[in-house]
């Protein structure tokens, strides 16, 4: 019975690995695409991550044009700029910024639902 080992259970930490991928200098910077949800059928696309040199107001200019819909550009205490645009765009974003060649299809994690 003595060289049975014990485990002492610890505290689960779900979001350990993102930590973990933020953490280091030489790690992939990922433009996260996410969608939330406002009130009823109504959604919001938030698209962070995207590097400081873009003229965020260009490609916002675009985004609204090719996809028919309102956004803006918010500024975020901890997040930097953050491009917001009205209803579920997120793959529609995500091909655009590829077929642009501001970010590679493997630096993209989209989010929600």
């Amino acid at each position: 019975m003595s060289d049975l080992e014990v485990q002492v259970p610890t505290a689960f930490d779900p979001f350990a690995d993102a930590n973990a991928e933020d953490a280091g200098a030489g790690t992939k910077e990922y433009v996260h695409i996410r969608v939330q949800q406002r009130n009823g059928r109504k959604s919001l696309t938030t698209v962070q991550g995207l590097k400081k040199e873009y003229s965020y107001s260009k490609i916002l200019k675009d985004l609204k044009k090719e996809f028919c819909c309102n956004g803006t550009v918010v500024q975020d205490s901890e997040l930097g700029q953050v491009i917001q645009l009205q209803g579920d765009q997120r793959k529609n974003v995500s091909t655009f910024l590829v077929q642009a060649g501001l970010v590679k299809k493997d630096n993209i994690k989209i989010h929600g639902f």
